[in-house]
């Protein structure tokens, strides 16, 4: 799916969710978890503070992975959810619906150096046109699964 000027695709389906135990460790991926208003993910180590949750998009991870020349896991990013079918560009100051809860973006994930310790060039190559992800503030919580539509609120 192409998604030039950000705004095209508007309804997704939530692909993968991950929890990180502590910063910097593991990534553990889950069928189900629960986002809790004003905090986040639960049990994710990140629960509490600004960036609440990240959310990656699947297309734009394709981008990176053909960029690079190579197949990479995306839990090499750390991020929370992978999304599909859904435009993060340009996305700041949007709600998006995940099943019954609501995120507002507050912004994009910038990659910090930590990734290319990881990946030699992942740095450089989630950089363009947002392709490292967005982070929000959880509005209103409850259970997300995958497969769980999501979408854009109109404002």
């Amino acid at each position: 799916m192409t998604d030039d000027d950000g705004r095209g695709l508007e309804r997704g389906r939530l692909e993968a969710i991950w929890v990180k135990r502590v910063r910097r460790g593991p990534m553990d991926e889950r069928r189900r978890a629960r986002l809790i208003a004003g905090k986040g993910l639960e049990d994710d180590a990140n629960l509490g503070m600004k960036r609440q949750v990240t959310i990656l998009s699947r297309e734009r991870w394709e981008d990176v992975c053909r960029a690079l020349g190579r197949d990479l896991d995306p839990t090499v990013r750390r991020a929370n959810l992978l999304v599909s079918g859904l435009a993060l560009r340009e996305s700041r100051g949007r709600v998006l619906r995940i099943g019954e809860s609501r995120i507002y973006v507050n912004g994009e994930t910038r990659p910090c150096r930590a990734v290319d310790e990881a990946v030699p060039g992942l740095r450089e190559a989630l950089d363009p046109q947002w392709r490292g992800g967005v982070y929000g503030e959880v509005l209103e919580g409850g259970e997300i699964a995958v497969g769980d539509p999501v979408a854009w609120e109109d404002p």
